[in-house]
């Protein structure tokens, strides 16, 4: 690292989401369509189903503590909290707070929300890298969650991109997993109209195909102005990256990214080297196997998780590394809207002895498959859960296992048990 704060960045990681999922070709199938489509053409294998009882909330606080508990971190150590999200429950009122209160943090820590679309998480963990590197800590650690359940409708083209789930990420001074080089972070923003969700709405509105051009010009201009912060830096080089973690909506669109990461890198540090343009697909194809896909797994498990799916592709990278050293990586971060950053870190050389930690198998293996009429169920119960005034909501009926559920609403208030 080139900087005076290059051990700041993630101490601990962890991945909580619903308790029910729907398999992609029976979802396919029931709507006409070959499986094909959804599995190889989205890249979607499974994907999350939040029931009523399962907030932005709720994952958010199991996703928080779990990274606290599986890593060794006290409550008592965090000085601020960060909930990155695009699906809030309130207008005014923060997630944060309720998590806040349901980790049992000191009063004493900073708290709020960030929102920009799927940008949220990572606009606040670089907050809070810049809050350490400020002084501003006085030796505590941030907690950074992103929390998200991305919804679009029985049947509607966005169908297939839903998900759900959160990923709870401990920033440090003294970062046992990755480091953050916050000299190398590039941003780019542009007012585009490519996916909003109005107030009186709760499905988003896209523009799937205007949104991959947005996504694309984005890293174009983030990964230059990363580039220009850092100078003639030779990790810049994709040859020099070991893996490229990207925004994933659905696992596919990891390969038209990296295709473009390629293509600019290959202009920026051009050889000389006269390639067909076969020579030179079949090279952009060896890197993106070799440096993305293998990475994508669990996105392809869980589906689109909004501000926290680019570190979904990053926690499966750490659940399989077993590499003694520095490695050099690279994340880019997009939401919609739009607002990106690109920018590299080192996996610290003992992170893989935490590779058990960062893997949520288990919890995957344990989840509950719905048919394709339950899942529909599940989505229409969605709708109204905050309106249910003076109404339980029965756990029981989706099987949950979590001690931390959603209620629903008593004089418009929402309400949550946690055992």
């Amino acid at each position: 690292m080139n900087n005076n704060n290059s051990s700041i960045g993630i101490d601990a990681i962890a991945f909580h989401g619903p308790r029910c999922y729907v398999d992609m070709a029976e979802l396919a199938t029931a709507r006409g369509i070959d499986p094909a489509k959804y599995q190889k053409g989205l890249g979607q294998l499974k994907m999350a189903v939040a029931t009523p009882c399962e907030d932005t909330v709720t994952m958010a606080a199991q996703a928080g503590r779990k990274a606290l508990e599986k890593f060794g971190i006290d409550a008592s150590e965090i000085g601020m909290l960060i909930v990155g999200t695009e699906t809030g429950i309130d207008h005014s009122k923060p997630t944060a707070v309720y998590v806040h209160e349901l980790l049992d943090l000191s009063q004493n820590c900073r708290t709020f929300e960030t929102k920009h679309a799927c940008y949220g998480a990572t606009a606040g963990m670089t907050s809070a890298i810049d809050w350490i590197a400020a002084g501003r800590a006085r030796g505590k650690k941030a907690l950074v969650i992103a929390s998200d359940i991305a919804r679009y409708g029985i049947g509607t083209p966005g169908e297939p991109t839903q998900g759900a789930g959160a990923v709870a990420m401990v920033i440090s001074n003294n970062a046992r997993l990755v480091a953050i080089d916050s000299q190398t972070i590039g941003d780019y923003t542009r007012q585009v109209m490519d996916f909003w969700r109005p107030l009186y709405s709760k499905y988003a509105f896209t523009d799937g195909h205007y949104s991959i051009e947005c996504y694309l010009d984005a890293l174009t201009g983030a990964w230059e102005a990363a580039r220009e912060n850092a100078g003639d830096d030779t990790r810049f080089t994709i040859d020099n990256i070991e893996a490229c973690f990207y925004h994933v909506p659905f696992t596919a669109m990891a390969r038209k990214a990296h295709f473009r990461h390629y293509e600019i890198d290959f202009s920026m540090n051009e050889t000389g080297e006269n390639l067909s343009d076969e020579q030179a697909q079949q090279r952009i194809i060896s890197s993106y196997q070799k440096r993305v896909s293998p990475w994508l797994s669990i996105n392809a498990e869980v589906g689109n998780i909004y501000t926290g799916s680019l570190f979904l592709a990053m926690m499966d990278y750490l659940r399989q590394n077993k590499n003694k050293g520095d490695a050099n990586i690279s994340l880019f971060s997009y939401g919609s809207g739009c607002g990106a950053s690109y920018f590299i870190a080192s996996v610290h050389p003992d992170a893989a002895q935490f590779a058990r930690l960062c893997d949520p198998s288990e919890e995957l293996n344990k989840r509950r498959k719905l048919s394709v009429d339950e899942y529909e169920s599940v989505l229409k119960d969605t709708e109204n859960t905050d309106l249910h005034e003076n109404e339980s909501l029965d756990p029981a009926r989706w099987d949950l296992l979590e001690n931390l559920l959603y209620l629903g609403t008593r004089d418009h208030q929402r309400m949550y048990v946690s055992n």
